[in-house]
């Protein structure tokens, strides 16, 4: 098939919508096993080329997010409801990899008690499987990935293997907050990275451009482009720009005939196959099932459960940020090498879980401060072009003075590296007045209700867990070595793009929308992936889970369906 080439594919043995960690992960499972794959995706191909590019663009201080992956407004328009203002846009990307194009790359495994909240506390609904049912493909996921960690973490769940590569070394930041985590007898133990400490799998090992999220230009940092990639040389058709508009049915009802999809021509299609798999996301793949109503599926196809869409989880963070009366260096690394999950249990201190990142994030980078005072030369030099006269003469009269060599150099020296940001990463529980619904009164692109994202019903689980980690994060900033200075206490409960929960999995067809195998109930052949599917979430980040959970579903179809 040609890059224009967009028709779709002859006779294919599966459908899958998305090419994100979990639609990737799929296609290339399947691919190898042989099976005719075809990928529909509705972002674009990135060349990696164009990552330099778009680094540079990501750290201009006028640019936004939404740009450096070139995200569709008008194709991804959005409206939202509730006492937060959920940012979807600047939260996902879409493209082939999915958001993994900008994630962050951590990659913890769910631990046991994120399985069982109901029989273990009471607290929201167990999962229809265990962490023993999920720990084979754990293992499989981070080798996949290219996962850099050690098995250092008390906390953590039991492991068969060592990770694939060597953890991170902490960073100098790391060792200031270690020292005062020692002092409140907090234990601290490296991150779990899917970013690669030495060369892996045919990609680069670090070099530490810093600016890993929203893009990483090495390649060392893994993104499902990566198995896209595989799943093509495997054999699988992937077909981008294929903004797929509903899935169709038989006369029954009972299974799906067809992926209507349309391409930017404005072209319609429908893509058939014996077997579907939704990975959309935690937004896309319940806005595509109730977009998907029909006669024999009045409120949304696989929905009989009214569950679809509901649900809605994320992770709220809380902070502490300011700076310190010495060097942290925390702008020169871009990823997480230090954490803690002393407090994840329930009850050890809030209610609910949280998790401890130390940040080697804080405080501006050097290039972001001296493009700061080069922006207003440059938008001086465009007006002053367009007009026919000398910037520096004319307009520059009324302007700030422009700093530049020595007396810039000090500016970046004084204003950068003594900042601190240290996070706690919250559990919600799922609660159904968070969900995505259909919002008739605007329409995308195609003419389609846009997805209404109702968030920020935080019951009083949430509002606990969240008070007892600014607690946590207040006492370890009052034991850092030094002089705390600018202290900021922060929270950010729009969340960190960890979307899930809207087609929940269970064993009761009244209650959740897929089976303990993501199998629809209410569908002969379609399957849903991805963390959409997540009952409960804990306080960790959802990736690894969705790549274990999709090789264990492209398992399953491999053994048992096709």
């Amino acid at each position: 098939m040609s890059e224009s080439d967009r028709t779709p594919a002859a006779e294919p043995d599966v459908c899958i919508v998305g090419s994100g960690p979990a639609g990737s992960l799929i296609a290339y499972k399947l691919a190898e096993h042989g099976h005719d794959v075809v990928v529909l995706e509705a972002g674009e191909t990135f060349e990696f080329a164009t990552r330099t590019e778009r680094m540079e663009r990501a750290l201009r201080p006028t640019h936004h997010r939404t740009t450096v992956w070139d995200l569709d407004q008008a194709r991804d328009a959005y409206t939202v409801s509730g006492p937060v203002s959920y940012p979807a846009n600047r939260l996902r990307a879409k493209g082939v990899g999915g958001s993994t194009l900008h994630w962050g790359g951590r990659v913890a495994r769910f631990t046991e008690k994120d399985f069982e909240m109901q029989t273990r506390y009471g607290y929201g609904r167990d999962w229809p499987v265990d962490y023993e049912d999920i720990r084979p493909y754990y293992a499989a996921a981070e080798a996949a990935f290219g996962v850099a960690g050690a098995e250092d973490n008390p906390f953590g769940p039991p492991r068969e293997q060592e990770y694939p590569m060597d953890a991170f070394p902490r960073s100098h930041s790391d060792s200031l907050f270690a020292e005062a985590c020692s002092t409140l007898d907090i234990e601290v133990h490296s991150v779990p990275n899917a970013r690669n400490s030495e060369s892996y799998d045919g990609r680069s090992q670090c070099v530490g451009y810093g600016t890993c999220s929203p893009v990483c230009p090495s390649g060392a940092k893994y993104d499902a482009s990566v198995h896209a990639k595989k799943a093509i040389e495997q054999g699988a058709t992937l077909i981008d720009r294929a903004v797929v508009q509903r899935l169709e049915h038989d006369a029954s009802g009972d299974r799906i005939t067809g992926a209507v999809y349309e391409t930017p021509d404005g072209t319609t299609y429908t893509q058939s196959a014996d077997e579907f798999v939704l990975a959309a996301g935690g937004i896309e793949n319940p806005r595509l099932l109730l977009l998907s109503e029909s006669p024999q599926h009045p409120e949304g196809l696989a929905n009989s459960s009214g569950a679809v869409g509901k649900y809605l989880m994320e992770h709220p963070y809380v902070g502490v940020a300011g700076r310190l009366d010495r060097k942290t260096a925390q702008n020169r690394i871009g990823f997480g090498t230090m954490e803690s999950y002393q407090f994840y249990e329930p009850g050890t201190v809030g209610p609910g879980s949280f998790k401890i990142e130390f940040s080697n994030q804080g405080g501006p980078k050097p290039v972001e401060l001296a493009l700061k005072q080069r922006e207003p030369l440059v938008n001086l030099q465009k007006t002053a072009q367009n007009i026919g006269i000398d910037p520096l003469v004319e307009l520059g009269k009324d302007t700030e003075p422009i700093v530049w060599g020595d007396e810039l150099r000090d500016l970046i020296a004084d204003a950068t590296g003594d900042r601190f940001t240290v996070v706690a990463e919250i559990e919600v529980l799922p609660n159904e007045r968070n969900q995505v619904t259909l919002d008739t009164s605007e329409t995308d692109a195609f003419g389609n209700p846009v997805p209404n994202i109702e968030w920020g019903h935080f019951t009083d689980y949430a509002e606990e867990t969240m008070d007892a980690a600014k607690d946590i994060l207040g006492n370890i900033v009052d034991e850092l070595p030094g002089t705390v200075r600018d202290r900021e206490v922060f929270e950010l409960r729009q969340g960190a793009g960890h979307s899930a929960g809207t087609t929940r999995m269970g064993t009761d067809p009244s209650a959740s929308v897929v089976d303990e195998n993501l199998r629809a109930h209410d569908v002969e052949n379609l399957s849903i992936a991805g963390s959409s599917p997540f009952v409960t979430m804990g306080a960790s980040q959802p990736t690894l889970t969705i790549g274990a959970t999709s090789l264990r579903l492209a398992e399953y179809l491999h053994d048992s369906v096709l």
